[in-house]
């Protein structure tokens, strides 16, 4: 309204207004109707904040006011995010929110037109493909939130992260995923990540390299199914001597090989829930904190025991095969071992009685006398 105040008083002077160049003229006043347009049906406009939250919409609003910073879409069926989505005009849009949505793809490109973003949230959603081209180089995103997004491990494709062009982006959360391992130097490309949360998404090792983002200063790992710390990971812990560390909720298992990773708990501070940590097995070490175990107390003997019992029960079966195996081919061979016994019997009579024989004449010496007459 401003601007027509202007423009009236300033046509008050035929003299100002040949100041104006047409082509300004126009695109002046398309901005100011794009400005003043009214709020999308089935939405909620106040201030700068649009809400079109549980709408059942399957796209994105194209009449959205210019001036829009922040975007509530939660709750919808938007299950794509493509260069066409978004409206024109969206520089000014900060937060952008599509959490609940269905969302299976987002192509290349998909946020080009939201230059001035800054925080992203698509929690809750089913995202199959994440094109690694779908923000823009220049993008200023600093929040990014994938919180159950990936309940498929097969289908977790995290390579968008690497692609280097989200180099201002300092808080991702992760949480809540079926990820089981993350690759290796998956954050090197997020050179101002601080914040990462991994939290109940199912990793059992961080792998090497995993953790090379020189600011990272919180990291939660919290309820995933770490067993120990392997000493790569220990390691690149103590290169980031301001990261702190959130472990509780695991499975650690409490035996010898836990011995390190408990020495290392004793003598670092950088896990802030390091008095949570409790052993999940064997059995008669469960809920005791990991702090007071003892090194007595790490033992493998049961483990070795189990590993030998299994070792004789998987010998048995083996030697009851071949028990089976020998004699089915005896039952298959039947009738030739039969006679080949026979024979056997039929040698060793005729190999007797001629022993018999000779023992007979050798006992009779009127037929010594005769048997060495013959001889003769």
């Amino acid at each position: 309204m401003r601007f027509f105040s202007t423009l009236r008083e300033r046509c008050k002077h035929k003299d100002s207004i040949q100041d104006y160049d047409l082509f300004q003229l126009i695109f002046l006043i398309l901005a100011v109707i794009g400005c003043c347009r009214g709020c999308p049906e089935k939405c909620v406009c106040l201030s700068q904040t649009v809400k079109c939250q549980n709408q059942d919409l399957d796209n994105i609003p194209q009449s959205l006011p210019t001036n829009t910073k922040v975007l509530l879409l939660t709750g919808n069926r938007i299950s794509r995010l493509s260069v066409d989505s978004f409206p024109s005009l969206l520089d000014q849009l900060t937060d952008l929110y599509l959490g609940g949505n269905e969302l299976e793809f987002v192509d290349a490109m998909a946020f080009d037109k939201l230059p001035s973003l800054l925080r992203l949230d698509l929690n809750n959603n089913s995202i199959e493909s994440f094109n690694d081209r779908a923000f823009p180089d220049d993008n200023k995103l600093q929040v990014l939130n994938l919180s159950r997004c990936f309940q498929n491990h097969s289908l977790a494709d995290l390579s968008f992260l690497l692609s280097g062009n989200l180099q201002q982006l300092s808080v991702l959360d992760l949480s809540n995923n079926d990820l089981v391992f993350l690759p290796d130097n998956i954050f090197t490309g997020l050179p101002s990540l601080v914040n990462l949360s991994l939290q109940n998404s199912s990793i059992i090792s961080i792998q090497n390299g995993t953790l090379n983002v020189p600011p990272l200063q919180n990291m939660d790992l919290r309820d995933n199914s770490l067993r120990l710390l392997p000493t790569i990971t220990m390691s690149e812990f103590n290169s980031k001597p301001g990261l702190q560390i959130r472990l509780a909720g695991n499975p650690w298992h409490c035996d010898c090989f836990i011995e390190d990773s408990i020495s290392w708990l004793k003598n670092s501070t950088q896990v802030s829930d390091v008095q949570n940590l409790t052993c999940a097995n064997p059995e008669d070490l469960r809920h005791l904190p990991l702090l007071q175990i003892q090194h007595s107390q790490l033992k493998c003997s049961g483990n070795m025991e189990g590993v030998l019992e299994t070792s004789y029960v998987f010998l048995g079966l083996v030697l009851a095969l071949i028990g089976v195996i020998f004699l089915l081919v005896l039952y298959l061979n039947r009738k030739g071992i039969k006679r080949w016994i026979y024979n056997i019997r039929d040698a060793c009579r005729d190999h007797m009685e001629g022993y018999h024989y000779r023992y007979e004449i050798n006992s009779d010496p009127r037929l010594a006398n005769l048997s060495i007459n013959s001889d003769v």
